[in-house]
């Protein structure tokens, strides 16, 4: 068995022309330098895509805002409208109702005018003068004249063809006025019950320019 020769030492050449060092670094810098680069783009490429949504939703916000205001308005309109409607029920409604309840007095009180004529006809025969008979003939009229009902016609008024109806007439002057009375009439509020029964006479002013009067005073001066 013989001897192994003596191994030769393993030498490396490096044949590459580019300092690795320098490569590294060139390289490391050029990539930081294309990432620096590229962030500002990237922002403004998103700032410039961002600009036109934010002016979409301003407008649609408007839009938005002028939608809801005309329905307001118009909910508003309705509000305003109905609470007018409903006004004017309350007042037809009070209204109605006043009426019917006036209606229904004024029926009853003219069933009592009868009654009334009889008791002006007892007064007038001096049988009310006392006794309890007159107190239930003040109480009565009391009564009704604290619901409303007021008589009217008596001598000396003047004579109104819508409150009094005329069944004589004595003279032919232009300022007739009531010389007697022989039904009261009536009115409850603002409604004739009954027109009153009178006959009229001339007035006061006429008899005095008549000629007969003026010929009576001259006889009377003539005679004194």
């Amino acid at each position: 068995m013989t001897d192994n020769p003596e191994q030769e030492p393993i030498t490396i050449v490096d044949r590459r022309k580019v300092d690795p060092s320098d490569y590294e670094g060139r390289a490391a810098g050029s990539f930081e330098g294309d990432a620096a680069g590229s962030a500002p783009q990237g922002e403004a490429a998103a700032e410039g895509a961002a600009a036109p949504a934010a002016g979409a939703q301003a407008g649609n916000g408007e839009a938005l805002a002028d939608t809801i205001g005309a329905e307001l308005a118009e909910r508003t309109a309705d509000l305003q409208r109905l609470t007018a409607e409903y006004a004017n029920y309350r007042r037809r409604v009070e209204r109605d109702r006043k009426t019917a309840t006036d209606s229904a007095k004024a029926a009853v009180v003219t069933e009592l005018l009868g009654v009334l004529d009889d008791l002006d006809r007892a007064r007038a025969h001096g049988d009310l003068e006392s006794g309890p008979l007159k107190s239930v003939a003040d109480k009565l009229v009391d009564a009704l004249t604290k619901q409303g009902l007021e008589e009217f016609g008596t001598e000396g008024e003047p004579f109104d063809p819508t409150l009094h109806e005329a069944v004589q007439h004595e003279g032919e002057g232009h300022n007739p006025v009531i010389g007697v009375v022989m039904r009261k009439g009536y009115r409850f509020g603002d409604r004739i019950l009954r027109h009153a029964l009178v006959g009229v006479t001339d007035g006061v002013a006429d008899l005095v320019d008549s000629p007969d009067a003026a010929n009576a005073g001259n006889d009377a001066d003539g005679i004194a």
